[in-house]
């Protein structure tokens, strides 16, 4: 992320006092390698996308997110082949990305969305913490 989007996204997460739940996604496109979000607070709806806060996030950051939270698996019983006992395992249903793109419903493709969001400022916000305190010890 570059500095000047990483300033920018503190403006916005300042604007909204720290406030996640005001920020929304106004839109988003997922197109080859990067996942862009345009970002708005609630309070302050924009008239264009032109207006918010454009977000370039790489694909693999959100793959990663999607298998960590295990957006595309679930808890399932699984039988041993040989020894026949049943044993509880995760249980994938597609890839990450596949699983985005065909195999989610809309309202998991947006949680999928909304939780990176949330990820990213949580991340920003305890570095910029981590770095003060490590300046001033």
């Amino acid at each position: 992320m570059t500095q000047k989007t990483r300033n920018e996204l503190w403006w916005l997460i300042i604007s909204v006092d720290y406030n996640y739940s005001r920020i929304s996604i106004a839109d988003h496109e997922l197109n080859g390698q990067t996942l862009t979000l345009w970002l708005e607070d609630k309070q302050d709806f924009k008239n264009t996308l032109d207006e918010c806060l454009q977000l370039h996030i790489p694909v693999k950051h959100f793959t990663r997110l999607i298998k960590a939270e295990n957006m595309n698996s679930y808890e399932g019983q699984r039988t041993h082949a040989k020894k026949k006992y049943v044993y509880s395992t995760r249980i994938a249903i597609s890839e990450p990305m596949h699983w985005y793109n065909y195999d989610a419903t809309p309202a998991e493709q947006q949680h999928a969305r909304e939780t990176l969001l949330k990820t990213i400022l949580t991340q920003l916000v305890e570095n910029e913490i981590f770095a003060y305190n490590y300046e001033f010890q």
